[in-house]
């Protein structure tokens, strides 16, 4: 099970051994019994695994034909009003007799949501044909997309049958066998209703029938209702990891839940604002946080985590791509954008920003807000924070002063809020505690972009680089309908020496090193800055160039630093000889009251770079 629900009466495993959860006690914490002693223990929910079963595995969403993840959709929308009354039978044969499918169908497609925690997981196990799979050959195909698309998605509104017989006639005119009536009918009626809508009748009307209502988010009531995503470039310069030299302003991601004002995800890099950036922060919202503060060496408790019902962003490109659109489908998130020119839809997470930046001012390193409040201060020369330190910055001050302040507009804590919306007080009953995810890895890969390759004898190749690994050789010039097969690979920028491969037979992600293993791992960031050297320099781009740079840059840094140290020991060994002293005019003197003499440590760095 890729999810991990708390609820009570739900089994699951605590030190290898099957439990029942007996009772919900804080945001983060059961009673669970066990099941062959009966004995009672207080857990925290972090230390419970679900119960593992035998499962099928299921394709990757973006190899799905339109068709299939259609059909997915479909399934999703009849049992969407079950998922919380599964114990509702009047409801459940009610839904059955208008759907025309039967009771026994119903329970098996909410399970394998239940279990797997994505939409196209209630078309089960790919079959390898029979009744759900199409067996129309290329061409019938062809035919049935061109017509749908050019005839009956437009608002020229043919209708079905016209629809079917300019299909049928066309491939009459070809020789070719046409597909049966049913057949296109089927087709058809497995298209997206607002999809249909749209094409049809308008943008606008479609709007009306199947965009949420807005408003002042009335509809963020409990805890992940509504969750807001915006990023801004913060007001300060970073240093490099190695050197600690003054590199450049980061870009942050941040993700705030609307109902109680908790930040829910971040996500910091050196790169402008898109899809890959968006998509991390919202892993890292949904994604329970104790693992990630362990790795960062952070001692801190931030209870957030699941999937929220809808994100808020603006209309933004980043937040327009077809990868980040498909990941919150297919884990049922709907994605709405601010409408134009309302900038007050976003003014929670913009509020929440300007509280950073003002607390971020008072770093070393600041550039302020604007040049006249920077005025004489050096940002480069007192920058001293690299990017991971930064990052646990914000996280202490996240988690340890703005969700422990009162906050105005809720007259009480973000945490204190969320506890609510979770455990209930007394006026209202909570949510109860969330379901948690527990494949981590995969989650966060499905909201990572991906590219599509061929795979050769030498293996694949991303931006000049090429990966190979043994598990690549079956799929070698690899062939689909005639033409060359392409698969997914993803990345993670922090690291582009490992891309990870979806096998799509065994249905699992395998990392992909570098062909040549002697290259050093690099981030996207330092290949970026590699990349623009080459072009200023007009030089031949390839991955051999690319890594010769590197390493020509990595050592002109390291030639720089130990050139300045050797300078500080020189200075400092001249100062100790009590002869002379620097006038304000920058002319040698004789030294005649030692104590003039600065300590070494006040002198500034820049002096000798």
């Amino acid at each position: 099970m890729d999810i991990i629900h708390l609820t009570k009466g739900e089994k699951v495993i605590y030190n290898n051994a099957e439990v029942v959860i007996t009772r919900l006690n804080t945001v983060e914490t059961v009673t669970i019994e066990e099941v062959s002693s009966g004995i009672n223990h207080l857990v925290h929910v972090r230390d419970l695994k679900p119960i593992f079963k035998r499962k099928d595995k299921l394709d990757d969403i973006n190899i799905l034909s339109d068709q299939k993840w259609e059909l997915a959709q479909r399934r999703f929308e009849i049992i969407k009003p079950l998922l919380e009354s599964t114990r509702n039978l009047e409801l459940v044969k009610k839904i059955s007799n208008e759907s025309k499918i039967s009771v026994a169908t119903l329970y098996r497609w909410i399970k394998l949501y239940k279990d797997y925690g994505t939409i196209s997981a209630i078309l089960g196990k790919p079959k390898t044909g029979g009744k759900g799979d199409s067996r129309l050959d290329t061409e019938q195909e062809e035919i049935i997309k061109k017509y749908l698309k050019s005839t009956y998605l437009n608002n020229s509104r043919t209708s079905k049958n016209k629809t079917i017989r300019l299909i049928v006639a066309e491939c009459h005119s070809k020789n070719i066998t046409p597909p049966h009536e049913n057949t296109i009918r089927n087709r058809i009626k497995s298209l997206s209703e607002e999809e249909v809508m749209k094409k049809r009748i308008g943008l606008k009307e479609a709007g009306y029938k199947f965009n949420p209502l807005r408003g002042s988010f009335l509809g963020a009531d409990f805890p992940l209702s509504v969750v807001q995503i915006d990023h801004t470039r913060v007001d300060i310069i970073l240093v490099d990891e190695y050197y600690r030299k003054p590199y450049k302003r980061p870009w942050i991601t941040v993700a705030i839940d609307v109902y109680s004002r908790m930040v829910v995800g971040f996500y910091i890099s050196f790169d402008t604002p898109g899809a890959l950036g968006t998509g991390l922060c919202i892993a890292h919202s949904i994604l329970p946080k104790e693992i990630w503060l362990e790795k960062i060496g952070v001692k801190t408790s931030w209870s957030v985590w699941g999937f929220m019902q809808t994100i808020h962003v603006d209309n933004a490109k980043e937040f327009r791509g077809n990868m980040l659109k498909m990941a919150c489908k297919n884990y049922n998130i709907n994605l709405e954008f601010r409408p134009i020119a309302t900038p007050h839809f976003g003014g929670h997470i913009e509020r929440l920003l300007g509280t950073f930046s003002q607390h971020i001012h008072d770093l070393p390193g600041t550039t302020f807000s604007s040049p006249e409040l920077r005025k004489n201060y050096d940002s480069e020369g007192k920058a001293s924070l690299t990017l991971s330190e930064f990052e646990k910055w914000l996280t202490l001050y996240i988690t340890k002063v703005y969700h422990v302040r009162n906050h105005s507009s809720i007259n009480t804590s973000p945490i204190n809020k969320w506890k609510e919306g979770i455990i209930g007080n007394n006026e209202q009953p909570g949510i109860g505690i969330i379901p948690r995810v527990f494949n981590e890895r995969k989650l966060r890969l499905d909201f990572m972009p991906f590219e599509e390759r061929t795979i050769q004898e030498y293996g694949v190749v991303i931006d000049y680089i090429t990966y190979y690994h043994d598990v690549l050789r079956r799929y070698i010039h690899s062939k689909a309908d005639n033409a060359k097969r392409k698969f997914i690979f993803r990345r993670d920028p922090r690291d582009i020496s490992v891309i990870h491969f979806y096998d799509p037979e065994l249905k699992e992600y395998f990392d992909i090193s570098y062909r040549d293993t002697s290259l050093p791992a690099i981030s996207i960031w330092e290949f970026n800055d590699v990349i623009r050297t080459l072009k200023k320099n007009k030089a031949t781009i390839s991955e051999k160039s690319i890594f010769d740079a590197y390493r020509e840059m990595d050592e002109i840094e390291k030639k720089s630093i130990r050139e300045t140290k050797n300078r500080k020991r020189e200075i400092k060994n001249f100062q100790n000889t009590n002869i002379f002293t620097v006038s304000e005019t920058n002319e040698f003197e004789t030294k005649i009251d030692t104590t003039e003499i600065k300590p070494f440590e006040e002198i500034d760095d820049e002096t000798f770079i």
